[in-house]
């Protein structure tokens, strides 16, 4: 004769044996079989990249704004290579109607700290397309002492990003890197105006400063300053690719500028024809089906 206990225990076998019959049955699972569950969900998938935006918006500095392209210690920015509609810019590349789809909120002297309000610009717009091309002015100091520090840098970036995600979820975003200071100190070098243009101190004194100097302090000055620029460019890489919508061109840091492609008032802002290289890079990198490689 079964105690109470026992009849409880049978009864619990006998429910649990039910339950677990149940479960396989709405599950659709069988001996050899899909064992995955009913609540198993797939992993979300990366969204598409359109490599034709109809809608861009452009944020940065003084290249965007194409200082000293067409006169002296002014801005052009017809001749940016994002928005410029008198040159084969990124905008022309793209667009349809490049003068009412282009929005240009880059600032001559801009740095990072000033991205998250250009952003805020730019959300206002609603643009399928946001490009970024900032971080030379951060390290452009009167002083190496005086660049920004790479912390302040990527969360200035971080919180930009995060301005345009809480708003707009789906625009995607070019992300310059930014150009080679060293380069652009050895190419301007060989002008003797660009020299002269240099000792006002008006343009990247850090890196341009004394171009003729080769003293130890000289050549730690410019090392450290390269250094940095290579720092900022790794919080756009690590930053950007965390987004599954943005893009990081590294081969803007990479180009070889030349004295043809310079600003022939300055020697260190791209000239129309550096212009036109600049958007050549970035079309290739937005209209490519495969993301850059890092």
């Amino acid at each position: 004769m079964r105690t109470t206990r026992g009849r409880k225990r049978s009864r619990f076998a006998r429910a649990a044996v039910a339950g677990l019959s149940a479960a396989l049955l709405v599950s659709g699972c069988s001996g050899g079989g899909d064992t995955r569950t009913a609540a198993a969900s797939p992993s979300p998938t990366r969204p598409a990249w359109n490599t034709h935006p109809d809608s861009i918006a452009s944020l940065g500095d003084s290249i965007t704004r194409g200082f000293d392209a067409c006169s002296v210690l002014e801005d052009c920015p017809e001749v940016s290579w994002a928005t410029g509609t008198e040159v084969d810019s990124l905008a022309r590349r793209l667009l349809p109607s490049p003068q009412t789809s282009s929005w240009n909120y880059a600032r001559t002297g801009a740095r990072m700290a000033d991205l998250p309000d250009q952003m805020r610009q730019a959300v206002a717009q609603r643009p399928q397309l946001v490009t970024v091309l900032l971080g030379a002015n951060d390290a452009c100091r009167r002083d190496v002492a005086d660049m920004t520090p790479v912390a302040s840098f990527r969360a200035d970036f971080e919180r930009s990003l995060g301005e345009l995600r809480r708003s707009l979820p789906r625009t995607q975003v070019y992300v310059a890197g930014v150009p080679d200071l060293m380069r652009l100190w050895s190419e301007g070098r060989k002008s003797l105006i660009g020299k002269q243009v240099w000792r006002l101190g008006s343009v990247c004194p850090s890196m341009l400063g004394d171009a003729d100097a080769t003293d130890e302090a000289a050549v730690a000055r410019r090392a450290q300053v390269d250094r940095r620029v290579g720092e900022y460019n790794t919080v756009l890489r690590e930053v950007c690719a965390r987004d599954a919508l943005c893009r990081f061109d590294s081969t803007v840091h990479g180009y070889g500028f030349t004295g043809l492609e310079l600003s022939k008032w300055d020697w260190f802002h791209p000239s129309p024809r550096g212009q036109v290289e600049l958007a050549g890079l970035a079309y290739r990198t937005i209209t490519s089906a495969e993301p850059p490689k890092a």
